[in-house]
């Protein structure tokens, strides 16, 4: 398993009363998964993805990301395990305006103390694998959203992440910009990528092989399929050999 947890709570104060975001989550994600998250707003979705992503930890219960247990790691430590084990992507891109597509997913190799060529050749690389090669040097205004999108997903690749997790990554999206990064999205999964992707749209999660619904903090109910290859037609046109 990538991921597992054991009755996960998290509790947040809010003066004098207690709000209780995630109430004794169980669940178990294996390497190599494309599963999404969905729930309505308070359901836990933002609070668990925070968890897994070790920027929040929990108030009760385990957690174990690529066989590490963030319970036990100290606070100073959870940015080094972020960096080397998790990437983002997020709805609104969060790329730097000033800087170009190759710069910009960059950043976390810079971050990590890599020397310059080796970060500039990685990012070519990844960008290749995202269909962007001849955007490497284009700034994000220059880019459509469905192509800023590509980008976050490269630098979210770039240190070779355990797993990815996405926050309504098609949300700001047409419906071909969107299909066509759930199809980069699924073609990297059959590469070998683990993807969690949180969202409130149905046409999202049907695309994944398995989607966890929550409610008040709680796992309601899960649903597993078989995704047929006409669904994943689009990620044909990507190459996504490492």
């Amino acid at each position: 398993m990538i991921v597992e947890t054991q009755a996960l709570t998290k509790i947040y104060p809010m003066g004098k009363l207690e709000v209780q975001a995630l109430r004794g989550v169980t669940l178990g994600i294996e390497s190599g998964a494309f599963i999404s998250v969905m729930g309505p707003s308070g359901s836990g979705k933002s609070t668990l993805l925070n968890i897994l992503g070790c920027m929040d930890r929990p108030s009760q219960g385990t957690v174990l990301l690529d066989g590490v247990d963030l319970g036990k790691v100290k606070a100073r430590q959870l940015p080094r395990i972020r960096r080397e084990k998790v990437g983002f992507v997020f709805q609104q891109y969060q790329l730097l305006g000033h800087l170009t597509a190759l710069e910009n997913v960059m950043l976390p190799l810079r971050y990590a103390n890599t020397g310059r060529r080796a970060a500039r050749k990685r990012a070519l690389d990844v960008l290749e694998q995202v269909g962007l090669g001849d955007r490497a040097h284009h700034r994000p205004a220059e880019l459509s959203g469905g192509q800023q999108q590509r980008v976050a997903i490269a630098r979210a690749l770039i240190n070779r992440p355990a797993i990815v997790l996405a926050d309504e990554p098609t949300g700001n999206l047409d419906t071909k910009s969107g299909d066509e990064i759930l199809g980069l999205m699924r073609a990297l999964n059959e590469a070998g990528q683990t993807f969690i992707i949180v969202t409130h749209d149905p046409r999202v999660a049907e695309r994944t092989d398995r989607t966890i619904y929550l409610l008040d903090g709680e796992i309601e109910s899960e649903v597993t399929r078989t995704v047929t290859p006409s669904q994943t037609a689009a990620t044909l046109q990507f190459d996504c050999a490492a």
